[in-house]
C-alpha cells in the first residue's frame, strides 16, 4: 500500500543504465491552504525533521528574546539551521552561548564531528575531541536556550516534550493551522519532532513564506526568512545547495532540508511553498527534484537552472573524480498549476 502513495522523483544513471531510482511524494500549496500541484499522495505522514527549524525559531523572534540579546540576522541564520560545523558555525554559536550566560554543557544535543569535510579531517588531524558545538543542530539549541532566558523558563529541561519553550512552538503550529494531536517522535537532536502530511506541511510552508499571521508572528516569519536567504552559509554551510539556490534564485527560493531527505522551500514573494520527501531517505535525489519541479511550474527560468547545473543533474563520479553516470530528476508532468496565479519566470 505504501508505494501506491509515490511516484518517481529522480534516477541515478551509471552509463547509459538507470541504475536507481528515488521514489517519494512532493506537494506545492498556497497560503490559502491549497494544494496546487502534486505527486504522490499529499496526506502521506512522515517527519519534516530539521525542515520545521524556522517554524522552531519563531520564538526566538517574537517573544522579543532576539531583540533583547542584540541577536544578528546571522545568529538568526543560524537558529534555522543544519549547518556542517565550520568555524563561522561554532565561533558564533559559542559567542552566543556567552552571550545568554550559558555554556556547551548546556546544549541537549550530543557531540558530533563537523559534516564539513575539511574541518571534520583539520580536527581528527590535531586530535580534536568533538563537542556539542559541532552538532548541526546546536544553532537551534542555542535559540531555544535563548528563549528560555528571556521568557525565565528553566533550561535544564528544555528538550521535554512538555517544556514551555517546546509547548511555545507546538501552540504556534496548532495556530498556523497544523492537525490537532498529530504524532511525535523524537529528532536526533533530542527534541521533540512532530510528523505531518506532506499536504500539511507545505501548507503551513506557504503561510510562513506569505507572512499569513497577525503582525507581530507576520514580521518574525519574514526576518527569519531574510535572515536564511542573506545568510545560507549560516543556515547550511560553504558550496551547500542551499547557498546556490539562494544565491541564483535572488533570495526568492530559500530551503530547508530535513533528516531522511525531506526538504521544505519557501517562496515568499510567489506565497507558496513546496514540501519534499524521498521515500528512502536518500538526500541525493531532493535537490534535483526541486528544481525540476521550480522550473516545470515556471518559479524558475532557464539562465537559474544553468547556474544550477551542478545540483540540477548532480555528476556520479568514480574514485579518481572522473564522471561516471548523473542524477536525473523526473519530468514531473501536471495539469496546470490551480488555486493561484504563479509568477512567471
Amino acid at each position: 500500500m505504501f508505494l501506491k502513495t509515490l511516484e518517481e522523483l529522480a534516477q541515478v544513471w551509471r552509463g547509459e543504465v538507470i541504475e536507481s531510482r528515488h521514489l517519494g511524494v512532493a506537494v506545492v500549496a498556497n497560503a490559502a491552504g491549497e494544494v496546487i500541484a502534486g505527486w504522490g499522495d499529499p496526506d502521506l505522514v512522515t517527519y519534516p525533521r530539521s525542515s520545521m527549524k524556522p517554524f522552531q525559531a519563531l520564538a526566538l523572534v517574537e517573544t522579543g528574546a532576539a531583540d533583547a540579546f542584540a541577536l544578528s540576522s546571522r545568529h538568526l541564520a543560524l537558529a534555522c539551521a543544519s549547518h556542517r560545523g565550520e568555524a563561522h558555525h561554532t565561533d558564533l554559536a559559542a559567542d552566543w552561548l556567552e552571550t545568554i550566560g550559558c555554556a556547551v554543557p548546556d546544549l541537549a544535543c550530543g557531540p558530533e564531528y563537523p559534516k564539513h569535510p575539511e574541518t571534520q579531517r583539520r580536527m581528527l588531524r590535531a586530535g580534536e575531541e568533538a563537542t556539542s558545538l559541532h552538532h548541526n543542530c546546536s544553532g537551534k539549541h542555542t535559540g531555544f536556550l535563548t528563549v528560555c532566558r528571556h521568557c525565565g523558563y528553566g533550561i535544564e529541561d528544555y528538550a521535554a516534550v512538555d517544556h514551555p519553550a517546546q509547548q511555545y512552538f507546538f501552540e504556534l503550529l496548532a495556530d498556523l493551522g497544523a492537525p490537532v494531536g498529530m504524532p511525535v517522535g523524537s529528532d536526533g537532536c533530542t527534541l521533540p519532532s512532530p510528523a505531518l502530511r506532506l499536504g500539511d506541511a507545505a501548507r503551513l510552508g506557504a503561510r510562513f513564506a506569505a507572512g499569513q499571521a497577525p503582525a507581530k508572528r507576520a514580521a518574525a516569519m519574514a526576518r527569519l526568512i531574510d535572515a536564511m536567504g542573506r545568510h545560507p552559509e549560516y543556515t547550511s554551510g560553504s558550496e551547500h545547495a542551499m547557498v546556490a539556490v539562494a544565491e541564483a534564485t535572488g533570495r526568492r527560493v530559500v530551503f530547508k532540508g530535513g533528516a531522511e531527505a525531506f526538504l521544505l522551500a519557501f517562496l515568499p514573494q510567489d506565497g507558496l511553498a513546496i514540501a519534499l520527501k524521498v521515500a528512502d531517505g536518500n538526500a541525493r535525489a531532493r535537490v534535483p527534484a526541486l528544481i525540476a519541479i521550480l522550473h516545470r511550474l515556471r518559479l524558475i527560468g532557464d539562465a537559474e537552472v544553468a547556474a544550477l547545473a551542478a545540483f540540477a543533474r548532480p555528476a556520479i563520479t568514480n574514485s579518481r573524480a572522473e564522471q561516471v553516470g548523473r542524477i536525473e530528476p523526473a519530468a514531473f508532468e501536471t495539469e496546470a498549476p490551480r488555486g493561484a496565479a504563479l509568477r512567471r519566470a
